[in-house]
């Protein structure tokens, strides 16, 4: 956690892209083991030059195993410097030390002590980025995000660039979160593409969002026009008159398909009106087959109630 945590905040602030891998960023882990109560700290190891956070994972809980089995002996740990070995999983002696002076500690003279003043360091904490935690605590208080969905979105900071823009275009924030952290990460993982590189850009996402905010189409509608745009790049606006998928929206409009529903269904219209009212899941199906799935089906919902009082003589 401590080294994700320092990974995020070098990346935040812009110092490195943090990338492990590439050797933007290593770890040199240190460990020693001392009893439970003990005062006095073990001799100490350190593995060098580790590439990942796996890595990391596995050396310490090697070494710690290694050294508890040599405490468990009765026998003294060596202070040295050591290796992690990936492939066999174990790690491997680089060097050892007697004592700390052993690393032989000297001034560089081409690095003087350099003094920054008060000022200058008020001005760069003036103007640095927010840290992570910060943002966290924005989007929640903000935005009204989970602390999980927040903490998902602040992981990296293009995230958090990508859902800042797309809620300017759609202020549903909450909805724009599930997006990014459902649609577009499930579909960048399925490709294996890199964030960076998502197809979906902001924009586009927030205007997609927004057109399913306004009933323009419906979720599911939505779900098939962003593969459409995760294939092709295209805005989804063009998307949706290409392929006619505009959600019927018009109650006037859609009255009309309920009659012809209720005239050729007779029987099922009876007894809806005679109280059996989870047929009123049934015309709501019809409707929406009738029109190809395009119908909006709260609207649907609500024309066939309020045509059902009126046929049953109740007022609204």
């Amino acid at each position: 956690a401590y080294l994700r945590a320092l990974r995020q905040i070098v990346t935040y602030l812009q110092i490195s892209d943090g990338n492990m891998e590439e050797g933007s960023l290593r770890c040199d882990a240190n460990i020693s083991l001392r009893p439970a109560g003990e005062m006095k700290f073990g001799t100490r190891t350190e593995i060098k030059n580790l590439n990942s956070f796996k890595f990391v994972e596995r050396a310490l809980e090697y070494e710690i195993a290694r050294q508890l089995s040599i405490l468990k002996r009765g026998e003294q740990v060596i202070q040295e410097t050591l290796l992690f070995d990936s492939d066999a999983g174990v790690t491997r002696a680089m060097r050892g030390k007697e004592e700390s002076d052993d690393y032989r500690y000297f001034p560089d003279p081409d690095l003087p002590p350099l003094t920054i003043e008060e000022r200058r360091i008020r001005e760069i904490r003036a103007n640095m980025p927010k840290f992570p935690d910060e943002l966290r605590e924005e989007l929640i208080l903000q935005f009204g995000l989970s602390e999980y969905d927040a903490r998902v979105i602040t992981a990296e900071r293009s995230f958090v660039r990508y859902f800042q823009a797309a809620v300017e275009v759609c202020s549903e924030a909450k909805i724009v979160c599930n997006w990014i952290t459902s649609e577009l990460f499930g579909a960048l993982k399925r490709e294996g593409i890199e964030f960076e590189n998502s197809p979906v850009n902001r924009l586009q996402l927030g205007k997609l969002v927004e057109l399913i905010h306004r009933g323009t189409i419906s979720g599911k509608m939505g779900k098939a026009v962003f593969e459409e745009m995760f294939n092709s790049g295209v805005d989804p606006e063009v998307i949706i008159e290409r392929k006619g998928l505009k959600q019927l929206t018009d109650p006037l409009e859609i009255a009309k398909i309920v009659e012809q529903a209720f005239s050729q269904n007779v029987t099922q219209r009876d007894n809806l009106l005679g109280g059996e009212e989870k047929l009123l899941g049934f015309f709501v199906g019809k409707v929406m087959k009738a029109t190809g799935g395009t119908a909006n089906p709260q609207v649907v919902n609500d024309v066939i109630t309020r045509e059902i009082k009126r046929l049953r003589g109740e007022k609204e």
